[in-house]
């Protein structure tokens, strides 16, 4: 994995908007309308795939993706990759904290919001390796000839399936999640042995504690334990410098007020075997937390990708903003171990936009000019 050794290497958390005809079409997916193998889905993935890559670089992002094109969400589109699953809308059990604090900005926010959430009814497997492999091609495919630095590819994490996708099968939830490990390790291996960087994606170490609100801290850091063990468990296979995961409290823009601070779980998740961690660092809720890094010691083999653009506003953030936001961490941890990223995805479900796609590219790009900044005074 590339890493920022003579300037501030750019990168996003995966999700970028699809063109309109492919969402509709994912989300026939979802609705179980179309067939996941579908040719004319396949080809419009494809097509979509070589503009997001080629877009990313026009941009100026040095470590692109498949903007998970061929996603309808990071986590839920794993429903058509593992058996198992059944049932309508009965596997997300909870919302955060703070939409009960604020029901009518619930509602607001939700409007129009499509999922479809069947539980664990039965054993899972792994049955998507034609579709991983297609995310792999389409990627290989969108590359060749094109003026990047590295390539990702993004998967759910055990845990953050299981916070999505609820059991209703396995007799404990630490069952459940070490099940969904053991089943994604065939995903995750077959990005590894295609010489691309895996992306886990894992908001559940951060987000599932205002979605989990009647756990206590104590008992949330036993929970996500479990979750990094089942991590490590999956990816033990995978050299951990070839790995980077992404851990977030929810892509949305709402009060964040019951957030579990980075601190309550940064030792936790520097457990986790992949050496990129991704986070929000841009956002008004989190901004601040970049002081965490004057306690805590970064380990050595570790390096940070902290989000300097906020996933959620439709402001675009002034190149000189983002240029500080990369020195001030650089000052902490070294400038080769700091590597420019954004809070979140800018399509996380979707048909879920919260930032105009002509404005994400706006931001993406002023990313690219903030981190040329930075790198011209760090370097």
């Amino acid at each position: 994995m590339k890493r920022s050794t003579e300037r501030i290497l750019t990168t996003h958390t995966g999700s970028l908007p699809r063109p309109a005809q492919l969402t509709e079409l994912l989300l026939k997916v979802d609705r179980g309308e179309l067939a996941d193998g579908d040719a004319g889905l396949r080809a419009q993935v494809a097509d979509a795939v070589a503009d997001l890559v080629r877009r990313q670089a026009e941009v100026g992002v040095a470590v692109v993706n498949d903007g998970e094109a061929g996603k309808v969400g990071y986590s839920t589109y794993v429903k058509e990759r593992l058996t198992g699953f059944g049932g309508e809308d009965v596997g997300f059990t909870s919302f955060p904290q703070d939409f009960a604090d604020f029901p009518d900005y619930h509602a607001k926010l939700m409007s129009g919001v499509t999922l479809r959430l069947p539980a664990c009814i039965e054993p899972v497997a792994y049955r998507g390796r034609d579709a991983v492999r297609a995310d792999i091609e389409n990627l290989r495919a969108a590359l060749d000839g094109c003026a990047v630095d590295d390539a990702f590819l993004s998967a759910a994490s055990p845990g953050v399936i299981a916070v999505f996708l609820a059991n209703r099968h396995y007799s404990t939830d630490e069952e459940y999640l070490f099940a969904l490990a053991d089943a994604m390790k065939e995903e995750y291996d077959e990005i590894h042995r295609a010489g691309i960087v895996l992306q886990i994606d894992c908001p559940d170490l951060a987000m599932a504690r205002h979605m989990l609100g009647d756990e206590t801290l104590a008992e949330f850091r036993a929970r996500i334990e479990a979750h990094v063990e089942a991590i490590n468990h999956a990816t033990r296979d995978i050299p951990p410098e070839e790995m980077r995961l992404h851990l977030c409290w929810g892509n949305y823009a709402g009060p964040h007020r019951h957030d579990v601070p980075l601190a309550d779980v940064l030792d936790i998740v520097l457990r986790a075997r992949p050496v990129g961690i991704s986070f929000e660092g841009a956002n008004p809720r989190h901004e601040h937390e970049w002081r965490v890094f004057e306690e805590v010691a970064l380990p050595d083999e570790k390096f940070l990708i902290p989000g300097v653009l906020d996933s959620t506003t439709n402001y675009v953030e002034h190149p000189r903003l983002v240029a500080d936001r990369i020195v001030r961490y650089a000052a902490l941890v070294g400038r080769e171990r700091v590597m420019a990223g954004t809070d979140c995805g800018f399509a996380t479900f979707a048909d879920l936009l919260p930032v105009d796609p002509a404005i994400a590219w706006a931001k993406l790009e002023a990313m690219a000019q903030g981190a040329a900044l930075a790198s011209r005074e760090l370097w």
